[in-house]
């Protein structure tokens, strides 16, 4: 029976290893890539199987726990703002009542009329005034405006 050598074996799993990473682009399976790259140095001295595995493991740990901080600093996500993050904080006024358990509810705020939640599950009635709280996907949640505030400005 044709047998294929441990290191060969190691450098398919790392190149397969590698392809998932390049395809889902995760830094999940990289790690182990790294790890198994390790284990062809082992396996080329013919170190039993457990020690292979042992090589594996720990190398692939190790590159986790050092690169993990380096991607943590270098390549930090940022959360792009939209056009829709300029409305928090803008007042509209209420086209439709706001009913949180029916789900209706609309605003009108600069020119568009945007659906609407309550951000305290309160009803606000249609002709209220609202302060946009935050953006869910295509839903304002507002609040009402309080109107003590806004005499004493």
């Amino acid at each position: 029976m044709f047998e294929i050598p441990m290191p060969f074996v190691w450098l398919i799993i790392a190149v397969v290893l590698g392809v998932i990473e390049a395809v889902t682009v995760s830094l999940i399976s990289v790690w182990f890539a790294i790890g198994a790259l390790a284990a062809i140095i082992p396996a080329y001295f013919e170190v039993p199987l457990w020690g292979q595995i042992l090589v594996f493991l720990a190398v692939s740990a190790i590159a986790f726990a050092f690169t993990k901080r380096f991607f943590k600093d270098v390549v930090k996500v940022k959360k792009q703002p939209t056009n829709s993050d300029s409305l928090i904080g803008t007042d509209g006024i209420v086209t439709a009542e706001i009913n949180n358990l029916e789900g209706v509810g609309k605003v009108y705020i600069s020119g568009l009329t945007w659906s609407a939640k309550s951000k305290n599950g309160e009803k606000i009635p249609e002709g209220a005034v609202v302060t946009v709280y935050k953006i869910e996907g295509a839903t304002l949640i507002v609040e009402v405006k309080n109107l003590a505030k806004a005499s004493e400005e």
